[in-house]
């Protein structure tokens, strides 16, 4: 026998860190959407997690004189020094946090910057407390890393929030982090100082316990909703607090791969040795345009968030009116977290039972070709997340949709 055929006798063996993660169930359905409109479905994608606005054309006109001038070159490992100087200045200007540019690192995304950190902090079963529900990447990450991510329950009760008694009954010897999101995906909760201020105190109890803080979305708060950060709100935690965010959401620059952090300097410096040896540095364009976007014109972000804020009206008012649905009102990002425990149990035109909130999304899909995520992609169930962040008339008549396949639903 060949080693050649062997080897395929053999087939591929996944590594073990990677083997118990599947597929995200928000491909799965941007997939099956996708085969639906090839067919010709009239498919409504309401599961997108970017804004559908432009990148303005400042920014844009930016990267472009930066090629212009010949930045197309590897710049410095985790940051140039006119993006880590502009970072440093909008931490200090919107979020009262002070850091120096060896305090900050920039990479390809938050993604990496969340990577970066748990790969140089994590050891082999270490503990990540992550309240539910999550943006799917962030236990997935903490598993590739050698983490153990912990899952705390927060449902539309709680607000979606992490209480301080469920904080302090998850931490254990081996709690290396806390992972918060505000506002969040998917639930669009945020949280306010004083829902902060126990869950900080609780910390300054546990002093190996570190927190990370996921910003991403600060910019798209509604309602005079007054957006803290917890380097910000208790500076006796800054040194063990890392804060995460970037320019995709705010900026609509997903595609641009820019994310950014402030922290401990040790911290960051552990976190340019693994960046040294993935990706390097990011992108010399998309660094310029970044550099544009935090120190040009911020106008814009008003102008897009009443937007946003429309459509947020629109669909959780449209929801709450089907019986068996209930839809929170989010204090930010552009989801809205549905509950659809009233579905559980209902019988479908063809006789079949929906048994969960994933047979209530492939419902919708099949037979209003409206596709939405179920909240069990992001750890609590029976949920749903709708992106708000497509045009108005779309979002209407999906809405429409959805209310009608309720209607057909059979007790």
């Amino acid at each position: 026998m060949t080693i050649a055929s062997s080897m395929e006798e053999a087939g591929f063996r996944p590594a073990s860190r990677i083997a118990s993660i599947g597929v995200s169930q928000i491909l799965e359905i941007g997939r099956k959407a996708a085969s639906l409109k090839a067919e010709g479905k009239p498919v409504i994608v309401l599961g997108a997690g970017e804004p559908d606005f432009d990148t303005p054309t400042t920014i844009k006109d930016a990267a472009k004189a930066a090629i212009d001038r010949g930045e197309t070159k590897y710049t410095a490992l985790d940051g140039t020094p006119a993006l880590k100087r502009a970072i440093v200045e909008k931490f200090r200007r919107e979020n009262g946090v002070d850091y120096t540019t060896d305090e900050v690192t920039v990479a390809t995304g938050a993604k990496q910057i969340l990577f970066n950190a748990f790969m140089a902090s994590l050891d082999p079963g270490d503990e990540v407390i992550i309240p539910t529900p999550f943006w799917t990447s962030y236990s997935d990450i903490v598993e590739i890393c050698g983490g153990v991510p912990v899952l705390v329950p927060c449902d539309g009760a709680a607000g979606f929030r992490l209480k301080a008694d469920q904080l302090e009954r998850a931490i254990t010897p081996r709690t290396r982090w806390v992972l918060l999101n505000s506002p969040s995906n998917p639930s669009g909760a945020a949280y306010s100082a004083e829902d902060y201020r126990p869950l900080l105190d609780t910390l300054l109890r546990h002093p190996q316990v570190w927190l990370m803080v996921d910003d991403m979305y600060e910019h798209i708060v509604y309602d005079g909703f007054d957006f803290v950060t917890p380097a910000a709100l208790e500076p006796r935690l800054k040194s063990r607090i890392l804060t995460i965010n970037g320019v995709s959401k705010a900026y609509a620059m997903t595609g641009w791969r820019i994310g950014y952090a402030g922290g401990p300097r040790d911290l960051i410096k552990a976190m340019a040795v693994v960046q040294s040896q993935s990706t390097s540095c990011p992108s010399s364009v998309s660094q310029a345009a970044a550099l544009a976007a935090l120190t040009g014109p911020q106008g814009i972000l008003a102008e897009r968030r009443e937007s946003f804020r429309e459509r947020r009206d629109l669909v959780v008012k449209a929801l709450n009116e089907i019986a068996g649905l209930n839809c929170r009102v989010p204090e930010g990002a552009f989801y809205a977290f549905a509950g659809c425990a009233g579905m559980i149990g209902r019988i479908k035109p063809d006789g079949a039972s929906i048994a969960s909130d994933r047979d209530f999304t492939d419902y919708l899909l099949d037979s209003a070709h409206v596709a939405v995520v179920p909240g069990s992609a992001f750890g609590l169930s029976p949920y749903f997340r709708i992106s708000y962040a497509t045009a108005k008339s779309e979002l209407e008549e999906a809405l429409d949709r959805i209310a009608e396949a309720c209607g057909r639903l059979r007790r």
